[in-house]
C-alpha cells in the first residue's frame, strides 16, 4: 500500500473515531482514455469535500453529487461516468442500486465506482457499574454500536443525533443527574433500569417537565431475568423507539440525522452539481452559479452574459 493510500485510510479511521459520516469512494473499473485506474479511492465528506483522486475535476463533480446522494441515502451505490449514460442506463435498468451518469468533460472514457456510505454506529452511553450495566457494555459491542462509559457529570452536547440513547443502570446511585442531562440535551432515548415502583419515584424526583420520556423499566417486556436478557430487552427497545423516531427527526430544522443535498446546473457544460461550500461557484448580477470544475467557472468569467440565463442558485 502506498503512502498516499495509507494516509487516506488513516483520515478514514480518524472520521470514525470522530462519528463523522463519510463515503468511500473506489474505482473499479476503468475505460481509456481516462486518468482514473481500478483501486483509486477518495472519500467523500459530509460537506461536500473530496480527498483523494477518482479522476479529473468533472468525474471529482459527479462524485462530490453522488456521494452527497448516498450519504442521504444510506445504501451503497455502483456509480457509472460514461459519454453515453442513455444507452448503459437501458442496459442496466433492472441492476438494484446502480447510478449512470453522462459526463459530457470525458473524452470518451468512462469510470465505475462503488460509493460505500461510512454512517457511525449508534451511540449508546452506559451509566453505572452493575452486572446489567456491564451486560450493556456487552451485548451493544456484539451488535456493533458504538457503546461508552457515562460519567456522572456527562455532557451529551446538543443531543441531536438521531442514533444516540443514554442508559442508566446504576441501582440507585447518581441517577438524577444523569437523566437530567440527558432530557436537556434532547437524547433521542433514555431508559432507566429499575422497578416500576422505584422508576417511578426517581421519575417524580426529576422535576423535569419531559420526565416521562424516560423509559423505566428500561426495556421491552419480554419476561428477561439475567443481566444479559435485560440487556438484551433494552436494545431492543432502543431499536424500537429508533424506527420511530429517525423520520420525524430528519424532517425537523437542523437535524444531522440526514444530509439534505442541494443541487444546481452548471451554466457551461450542463452538469447537474452539489451545491456545498467545496464547488466551485461564482457571482454575477446578484445569483450565484455551480460548476462542474475550474475549467467551466473561468468560462463563465470571461462571458457571464452569455452563460447566466440558467443553472442559477439563489437559496
Amino acid at each position: 500500500m502506498s503512502t498516499w493510500s495509507r494516509a487516506l485510510f488513516a483520515h478514514a479511521e480518524r472520521l470514525r473515531d470522530e462519528r463523522a459520516p463519510f463515503v468511500l469512494a473506489t474505482v473499479v473499473r476503468a475505460r481509456r482514455p481516462t486518468s482514473a485506474t481500478p483501486g483509486d479511492r477518495a472519500l467523500v465528506l459530509a460537506d461536500g469535500t473530496v480527498e483523494g483522486f477518482v479522476g479529473g475535476v468533472c468525474a471529482e463533480s459527479t462524485v462530490r453529487l453522488e456521494g452527497l446522494r448516498v450519504l442521504a441515502s444510506g445504501r451503497a451505490t455502483l456509480l457509472r461516468i460514461t459519454p453515453d449514460a442513455a444507452a448503459e442506463s437501458a442496459e442496466s435498468a433492472d441492476e438494484l442500486d446502480t447510478v449512470t451518469v453522462a459526463n459530457p468533460c470525458l473524452s470518451g472514457g468512462a469510470v465505475e465506482l462503488f460509493l460505500e456510505p461510512q454512517l457511525p454506529p449508534p451511540l449508546v452511553e452506559v451509566f453505572g457499574d452493575s452486572p446489567t450495566a456491564r451486560a450493556l457494555r456487552d451485548v451493544g459491542a456484539v451488535l456493533g454500536y458504538d457503546v461508552r462509559a457515562c460519567a456522572a457529570e456527562p455532557d451529551f452536547g446538543d443531543g441531536t443525533e438521531a442514533d444516540t440513547a443514554v442508559v442508566v443502570a446504576s441501582h440507585g446511585r447518581d441517577e438524577e443527574p444523569v437523566l437530567r442531562a440527558a432530557l436537556r440535551s434532547g437524547v433521542a432515548y433514555v431508559g432507566l433500569v429499575a422497578s416500576p415502583r422505584r422508576g417511578r419515584a426517581v421519575l417524580d424526583a426529576l422535576g423535569e417537565p419531559d420526565a416521562e420520556r424516560v423509559h423505566t423499566p428500561a426495556g421491552l417486556d419480554l419476561g428477561a431475568r439475567s443481566p444479559h436478557e435485560i440487556a438484551l430487552s433494552v436494545y431492543a427497545e432502543i431499536v424500537a423507539t429508533r424506527t420511530e423516531e429517525i423520520p420525524r427527526q430528519r424532517h425537523e430544522p437542523g437535524s444531522t440525522g440526514v444530509v439534505d443535498v442541494v443541487e444546481a446546473v452548471d451554466p457551461v457544460c450542463g452538469m447537474t452539481v452539489a451545491v456545498a461550500p467545496t464547488t466551485s461557484q461564482s457571482s454575477y448580477e446578484g445569483r450565484r452559479y455551480y460548476f462542474c470544475g475550474t475549467g467551466c467557472a473561468e468560462t463563465f468569467a470571461a462571458w457571464p452574459a452569455r452563460y447566466a440565463t440558467s443553472g442559477a442558485h439563489t437559496g
